[in-house]
């Protein structure tokens, strides 16, 4: 099952767009300001609530939540109590604004089972070349006492799903 994740996840890298540093465009701050929207009515009036489940990181915060790959640079050790899921991307990256609604409904969808940690490349370049990062959005997903494995490109919601049920939770 593991193979056919890997193999479907690697078809869509080719398939699927992602942005490098030659497609940059003018900077919008779509991508940095995805919030759920809950709409509720009552007798006379209606109410909206915004809330925001994804966890936007900065080196510092990857450092102490995700992985201090300065303390263990020869080994990668997960720091979190739960698997994760690392966004690298940019405002101006039209697929990652594409795929930044799809985290919002996973990470509340799946809200006390995995994290979904959103880190800006632009803010952050030292932590995405740490990393290696030249195509965004990439995400680096992270299960419990195993290592990372990294997708390329906009993934549709169910290949996130099926990433997020066999290779983070095991369910499958």
């Amino acid at each position: 099952m593991k193979t056919n994740l890997l193999i479907t996840a690697a078809a869509l890298v080719f398939i699927l767009p992602s942005c490098n540093s030659a497609d940059r465009k003018t900077a919008s701050n779509d991508a940095g300001t995805n919030q759920e929207t809950n709409v509720t009515k009552t007798e006379n009036s209606m109410t909206t609530t915004t809330s925001k489940k994804t966890i936007y990181l900065t080196r510092a915060d990857f450092l102490q939540k995700v992985a201090n790959f300065e303390k263990n640079p020869d080994q990668w050790v997960y720091l979190g109590d739960k698997p994760c899921i690392i966004d690298f991307y940019a405002d101006w990256c039209g697929p990652c604004k594409m795929i930044a609604p799809i985290l919002e409904e996973l990470a509340n969808e799946y809200d006390g089972e995995i994290y979904i940690y959103k880190v800006d490349t632009e803010a952050e370049q030292q932590l995405a070349a740490e990393f290696g990062i030249r195509s965004i959005p990439s995400l680096l997903f992270c299960p419990m006492g195993e290592a990372p494995q990294m997708a390329q490109g906009a993934l549709p919601k169910d290949a996130f799903k099926q990433a997020i049920e066999e290779v983070l939770l095991k369910k499958s």
